[in-house]
C-alpha cells in the first residue's frame, strides 16, 4: 500500500490544535474556558473540511504528555471529551462522517473507551469524511508500540524479520490503513510538531499559523489548503505538484 496518495480525490489534513490556554489567559479566563472554546473550533473545522473536500481530518486532541498537566485540567478535558462524543455523534453519523480514535486507550477512563468503541462501530461504514482524534497519543510511543508488535509477530513465527519493510511497519501503527497526512497545520504560532504523527508526516507539507486554536475559522482552513496547493511536492526525488497534475 502506498500511503503517499497525491491524487485530488484524497486530501488528508492533520491539525495540531494549540493555543487554548493562551486564548483564555489573554481574556483573564481560566484555562478550562479556552478548552471549551476550542470545542467550538473543532465543530467549525469539521464543517469546513467537509465543504473543502477534505477526505481525512486528524486532530491532535490530547497528547501522551498532557497526562502530566494538573489533575483538575485533565478532569475538565475528559469531561469535555465525554460531552463531545455524546452530543456530536448523531449529527456526525447523519453527515456520513467516520470517527476513528488513535492513541493509548488503556490510559483513558473506561466509560470514555466505551464511548469511543460505540462511535467507531456506529460510523465505520461512513464515507464522506474520516475524522480521527488523537487521544492519549504520542508519535514516539506509537512507533515503540509498533516495533514491539513486530517483534512479537516475529517471535510467534507470523512474520519473517527480512519481510519487514516500510509498508509492514506502517500496518502496525495506530494509523494502519489510513493515508499519510498531506498537510499538517499548527496553530498558535509555534513551529514544531510536538511528537505528532512522526512516521506519517515524513512527506507532509507544514503550515504554521499565528492564530490561537479557539479563533481558528473556516477561512484559516481554506487559506492553509490554498497554500498547500501552491507548493510542489518532491518526495525526495520526483516533482509532484499538490494538485495532482504533472
Amino acid at each position: 500500500m502506498n500511503n503517499r496518495d497525491p491524487s485530488p480525490s484524497s486530501l488528508h489534513v492533520a491539525i495540531i490544535m494549540d493555543g487554548n490556554g493562551r486564548w483564555a489567559a489573554s481574556r483573564g479566563l481560566p484555562r478550562t474556558m479556552g478548552h471549551r472554546a476550542g470545542i467550538e473550533a473543532v465543530r467549525r473545522v469539521i464543517k469546513a473540511a467537509h465543504e473543502l473536500s477534505v477526505t481525512h481530518l486528524t486532530l491532535y486532541s490530547f497528547s501522551s504528555e498532557n497526562w502530566s498537566r494538573p489533575l483538575t485540567e485533565i478532569h475538565e478535558l475528559m469531561q469535555l471529551l465525554r460531552f463531545y462524543l455524546r452530543s456530536e455523534l448523531a449529527s456526525m453519523h447523519k453527515e456520513g462522517i467516520r470517527v476513528k480514535i488513535i492513541g493509548e486507550r488503556k490510559k483513558l477512563p473506561n466509560d470514555i473507551v466505551e464511548l469511543i468503541h460505540h462511535a467507531e462501530e456506529l460510523t465505520q461504514d461512513n464515507k464522506e469524511l474520516t475524522l480521527t482524534l488523537a487521544l492519549s497519543y504520542g508519535g514516539r510511543q506509537e512507533i515503540t508500540a509498533a516495533a514491539r508488535g513486530l517483534a512479537k509477530a516475529v517471535e510467534r513465527g507470523e512474520l519473517q524479520a527480512d519481510a519487514i519493510d516500510e509498508h509492514v511497519m506502517q500496518s502496525f501503527l495506530f494509523t494502519g490503513g489510513m493515508p499519510d497526512p498531506d498537510l499538517v497545520i499548527r496553530t498558535s504560532g509555534e513551529k514544531r510538531i510536538s511528537n505528532f504523527l512522526l512516521w506519517q508526516s515524513a512527506y507532509a507539507e507544514f503550515v504554521f499559523l499565528d492564530v490561537l486554536w479557539p479563533d481558528f475559522a473556516a477561512e484559516h482552513m481554506a487559506d492553509a489548503i490554498a497554500e498547500f496547493q501552491r507548493r510542489e511536492r518532491r518526495y525526495g526525488a520526483t516533482l509532484q505538484k499538490t494538485d495532482g497534475k504533472p
